[in-house]
């Protein structure tokens, strides 16, 4: 596997907060004494850039990881990361979701038509290329327009006359530095193994970032490529992808104090950001996305209630909002429990007075804060405003259907390496697959009641603030009489209108005179006044966070490790407790007996019947945990993770597979902007439970001798 090494600037950065950040970069893993933290593998043999080491065996899964554990393409990841291919695949007689799945040959497997697989080729520092054309002095929308001119055309180089090979930059810092990874993308993705409903989600959400968790959250998929082993689109023929590595298993699991390590795809953290971010996010987004979410959920709930057609077709929506509710509402927690709002002012006020003592430094840096503010100022002043406006779209199945087949036309316009790179001809087949979810989970009644109710809200907004589109509803006829009439002649829910609009322009597009496409068109003019306005002020961040991370680096002497971006890192730690308020001590594993103690007729917590049957015999075979005399089901570790963790496989100290990281303790929700070791602690599946669940319950003893367990 190719690799290229990070210039200096970033090695420096990555090296000095490895005690201070989780996060680790693996370009720098051999200048760490992993002996000294309990590792009994070397560094080469986690990262060797010349040849093959544990991080081929590392896959990101649809934006969440997974990992390889066998020469056949099989991996395993989470079964809330593979949910929304199940349930595609699911009907009434066929009840995947609920049932579970499992392909007794190769045969049998299901192909997905939404889980792609990328595994990682190269990378390198593109910080030069990505800044080329801006200064100081560019204004701030075009600093914004070259940047993502100057990513397009790297992304589309990299990617030139590459079978198979996807690229995308990935900021380090803002306006400082930029790396290109290099992906080969496999998008021919079979399922598996799917665990029942009440093993993998058990616990649903009322479970969801909770500890003690009883959680069965994994599932098998397998990657297949074409015979002349590239990536390739699905075909009977295709073949099982050959791994360079794979991770082997450990079916004795671990125990407490033990160490563990994970290789996985963190999605973003914002620990850099000022105290003026994070008072907006505290004050504002967080809580209007929470609070939103929350009623739709309930209503959702409600019109599935007594219909299982209707909660199948919702469950994939309910799901994914129902994950960001109960995080939001725990990062708000954590800011009520933790001052750090107060810290960062304390620390800005520090950083202030350090500028201020020396002409050179004032000059250069003494307005880099004030400037700052006064971007958050801006943007809470039109706050409320611009979260309805984002949120219209998305209320809608069929408005964001056609508000990206509005896109799409528009930008099929331009040459195809100049478009956004979701509407460039590669990503048609994704669009279609988009087009295909959306209509999924259409259910006309909650569509048109989300459509109605932020309308509604949007109305009432002063003269001044008004939402042109809306106001041209309010000003014709009642917002209900509308959304009656738009969603009874609407073509957008035709998928042969659909495929036929693809290939229209914009004003052929119009010309269709689809009601709820008019509207679309007209809230799109809105939509693009914000998007102005929003590109404004990130060209204008981008220009001074990069002058703040230049000044706190000589102010602290030291540099920084850059927030998780997506791209692959190294977090290790211990299976270890903790005490989440005065009087409480939560250990760190959980077993079986909690299960059934747990069990009752709710569908979150209605336990198979052979899994109770089972335990009631003790029947464990060889997964039992001898202290605890029980299966253990999931371990609790004080690694530092956040989303994009999802699936990561949980290591042992010999680099063998333990587990399969899912979740965050509540209190860890906050991991996002700070995290601490006395309350940041993430969940996994131990392997046990994994395995005791394909033997005994699955009865799929043919995977297990694939992953080597005899």
């Amino acid at each position: 596997m190719k690799k290229y090494f990070l210039p200096i600037l970033l090695i420096t950065i990555f090296l000095r907060l490895f005690s201070e950040e989780g996060m680790y970069p693996l370009s720098e893993i051999h200048k760490i004494n992993l002996k000294s933290k309990g590792f009994k593998i070397t560094a080469k043999d986690i990262y060797n850039p010349n040849g093959v080491s544990l991080v081929d065996a590392s896959v990101n899964v649809g934006g969440a990881s997974g990992s390889f554990i066998s020469p056949e393409g099989l991996i395993i990841t989470n079964h809330h990361v593979v949910f929304g291919a199940v349930q595609q695949a699911s009907t009434v007689a066929n009840d995947y979701v609920t049932n579970g799945f499992v392909a007794r040959s190769r045969e049998e497997e299901i192909p997905s038509k939404i889980i792609t697989v990328r595994i990682i080729d190269s990378y390198r520092d593109v910080s030069k290329e990505i800044l080329a054309g801006v200064s100081d002095t560019t204004n701030a929308i075009d600093r914004t327009k070259i940047m993502e001119k100057n990513s397009r055309a790297l992304v589309a180089e990299a990617e030139k006359n590459q079978k198979g090979i996807t690229a995308s930059v990935a900021e380090m810092f803002a306006g400082k530095t930029y790396v290109l990874f290099v992906y080969k993308t496999i998008k021919d993705v079979r399922l598996v193994y799917i665990p029942p409903r009440a093993v993998g989600e058990f616990g649903g959400e009322d479970d969801n970032w909770v500890w003690p968790r009883h959680t069965g959250d994994f599932s098998f998929i397998r990657a297949y490529v074409g015979k002349d082993g590239n990536p390739a689109e699905y075909s009977p023929e295709n073949v099982p992808f050959k791994p360079k590595n794979y991770f082997r298993v450990n079916p004795n699991g671990v125990d407490e104090n033990d160490l563990v390590f994970i290789l996985g795809y963190p999605g973003r953290t914002f620990r850099h950001q000022t105290s003026f971010y994070l008072e907006y996010e505290r004050d504002i987004r967080l809580p209007y996305i929470q609070e939103r979410n929350a009623w739709m959920i309930a209503q959702m709930e409600a019109a599935g209630k007594n219909n299982k057609d209707v909660y199948l077709a919702l469950s994939a929506r309910m799901k994914s909002l129902a994950n960001v509710e109960k995080n939001y509402r725990g990062k708000l927690k954590g800011f009520n429990n933790i001052p750090l709002v107060q810290n960062k002012q304390n620390e800005e006020t520090e950083l202030q007075e350090y500028i201020n003592v020396d002409k050179n430094r004032k000059e250069k840096y003494g307005n880099v804060l004030s400037e700052i503010k006064a971007v958050y100022d801006e943007m809470r002043n039109d706050a409320h405003r611009s979260n309805i406006l984002s949120s219209i779209v998305s209320s809608s199945s069929l408005l964001t259907i056609g508000s990206t087949l509005i896109k799409f036309t528009e930008e099929r316009q331009k040459p195809d390496a100049e478009r956004q790179s979701l509407y460039m001809d590669k990503n048609i087949p994704q669009i279609r697959q988009q087009q295909r979810s959306g209509l999924r989970s259409f259910h006309l009644p909650i569509d048109k009641l989300f459509l109605t109710q932020i309308l509604t809200d949007a109305s009432l907004f002063p003269e001044d603030q008004q939402i042109s589109a809306v106001r041209s509803l309010t000003g014709k006829t009642s917002i209900g009489k509308f959304i009656d009439s738009a969603f009874a002649y609407t073509k957008l829910a035709d998928t042969v209108f659909l495929n036929r609009a693809m290939e229209m322009t914009p004003q052929e597009l119009k010309n269709e005179n689809d009601p709820l496409l008019n509207f679309m068109f007209m809230l799109s003019a809105d939509l693009e006044m914000q998007n102005s306005v929003s590109r404004k002020r990130t060209g204008e961040l981008n220009r001074l966070m990069g002058k703040l991370v230049d000044v706190k680096q000589e102010w602290k002497k030291k540099d920084f490790i850059p927030d998780a971006n997506s791209t692959l890192r190294l977090t290790f730690g211990n299976i270890r407790g903790y005490s989440p308020a005065d009087a409480i001590y939560y250990s760190p594993i959980s077993t079986l007996k909690g299960v059934i103690e747990k069990t009752n007729d709710r569908e979150e917590y209605n336990t198979p019947k052979k899994t109770r049957e089972l335990y009631q015999k003790k029947d464990f075979g060889r997964y039992k945990h001898a202290k605890l005399n029980d299966i253990p089901v999931a371990m609790l570790y004080d690694m530092d993770t956040t989303g994009g963790n999802s699936g990561s496989p949980v290591l042992n100290a010999k680099g063998e597979l333990v587990g399969v990281n899912f979740d965050r303790a509540f209190e860890a929700t906050i991991n996002d902007f700070a995290w601490n070791q006395s309350y940041s602690r993430s969940i996994g599946v131990d392997i046990r439970y994994v395995l005791w669940n394909v033997e005994k319950i699955g009865e799929a003893d043919f995977l297990l001798r694939e992953i080597g367990i005899k």
